[in-house]
């Protein structure tokens, strides 16, 4: 699913990131890099999200949103058969 998807209050992990070279270098220097947990904080009518990555807050427009991909991150503590 993409970022702009997610429900506020979950934790996901970044499967991709498919935006421009330019904008991929800033996310990973931001700390937002496949395999990286994040928690969706807010999102807003116009596609705007806000989450926290490694302790600090990030807002992303809805065109960098939709270029990422996340999937829902495993519940901590959950027992896995």
């Amino acid at each position: 699913m993409k970022l702009h998807e997610g429900t506020i209050g979950t934790s996901y992990i970044v499967r991709s990131i498919l935006v421009e070279d330019k904008i991929t270098r800033r996310l990973e220097a931001l700390g937002v890099n496949e395999q990286t947990k994040i928690i969706m904080m807010n999102k807003k009518g116009s596609g705007t999200v806000i989450i926290k990555v490694r302790g600090t807050r990030l807002a992303l427009g809805r065109r960098i949103a939709e270029g990422i991909e996340i999937k829902e991150a495993p519940e901590d503590g959950a027992q896995r058969p």
